[in-house]
């Protein structure tokens, strides 16, 4: 017979969110989860792109992958997922995902316990749907996750402070792989991301990335790395090409493991609004934050050593892939003097 209290919870399922950076801002929640099922064997149900996230993390005992594009691809592969879950015979499922379909798919998984927001109309399929007011859409989404916990009557006291775990195996290979690309880590390193998969309102400008980084390389910056996804290659090759000088492209050249490693090596980290800004601060690398349509309250990189570049504009947060008024001027108006002297303070620059 299946708990009714939920201390007495022995297998548990989480399902994450799922993009990058929703998932590294559910950490704290992950290790509150852990907190208070000290016992229990910990599974997340994760997409294969975002379970990287949690690889070697002390609070997640196995990662069961949601393969949307494979075995459980559309409306018959739902069903199928919900079967593959029944399998592990969990006590409980709790849903960081808000869509209707992840109550869905535990509710036919036959978990008896089903915990998260009452969003999507999905309140029937859950066992304890907890209330999201709107004043809770307002704040941090770190405390957005946590308060599924608070809302459950669960401890959710651990702190909101960000952890990834990398292994000394990983740290060796991302030595070897500048290494091969001729970068001394006895130099001084800036990673850039002028990426981002939002859309093209959420991007500072190439040729603004390249300007920033001829200044920083004509103080003290010895190499400069660029991130990004097999999508951002392009973009990746066109600004080194405008640098001209120590510049490696690692757009879609490596795993998020082995970003997140290299990332971890980088002395600043200059970022649009990414997932990859969230993994430098839960790395707690120096960074600079560059926003434009998002909202810099609730997804701002949470760390000291991150530092958030925007200009208040009339129309901003727009939440909008593409600026509506086709005037950009939330990201027009952050110059490249101003990210420079943001670096300065930030890492101490020879000028």
């Amino acid at each position: 017979m299946k708990p009714s209290n939920l201390k007495d919870i022995t297998r548990l399922l989480i399902r994450s969110a799922n993009w990058i950076g929703d998932a590294v801002m559910t950490i704290p929640a992950v290790r509150a989860i852990k907190k208070n099922f000290p016992y229990a064997d910990i599974s997340i149900l994760a997409k294969p792109w975002v379970a990287p996230v949690f690889e070697n993390s002390s609070h997640i005992d196995e990662t069961v992958i949601y393969d949307a594009a494979g075995r459980h691809e559309g409306f018959a592969g739902k069903f199928r997922l919900a079967r593959d879950l029944k399998r592990y015979e969990f006590d409980a499922a709790i849903l960081f995902q808000n869509a209707f379909e992840a109550a869905f798919i535990t509710f036919l998984a036959g978990i008896p316990n089903r915990i998260g927001y009452d969003t999507d109309g999905r309140s029937l399929f859950l066992t304890h749907a907890v209330s999201c007011t709107s004043d809770m859409k307002k704040v941090h989404q770190i405390e957005y996750y946590l308060g599924i916990l608070q809302g459950t009557g669960l401890s959710h006291t651990d702190g909101q402070h960000l952890e990834l775990e990398i292994s000394d195996r990983e740290q060796h290979h991302a030595g070897e792989i500048l290494r091969q690309n001729g970068i001394s880590q006895t130099g001084r390193i800036v990673g850039i991301n002028p990426g981002a998969t939002f859309g093209s309102a959420k991007r500072w400008f190439p040729e603004r990335y390249a300007a920033l980084c001829q200044r920083l390389q004509n103080a003290d910056i010895s190499n400069i790395l660029v991130f990004g996804g097999p999508g951002e290659a392009a973009l990746g090759r066109q600004i080194c090409e405008m640098i001209g000088k120590n510049c490696i492209s690692l757009c879609g050249k490596t795993t998020l493991r082995e970003a997140m490693t290299l990332i971890g090596k980088c002395h600043l980290f200059v970022t649009n609004d990414s997932g990859l800004m969230h993994i430098a601060a839960a790395l707690d690398v120096p960074q600079i934050a560059i926003f434009g349509p998002t909202n810099h309250l609730t997804t701002s990189p949470a760390s000291s050593k991150s530092h958030i570049a925007r200009v208040p504009a009339p129309c901003s947060p727009c939440l909008r892939p593409d600026c509506p008024e086709e005037h950009h001027r939330c990201m027009k108006e952050i110059t490249v003097d101003m990210v420079y002297e943001m670096a300065k303070s930030v890492i101490s620059v020879r000028v």
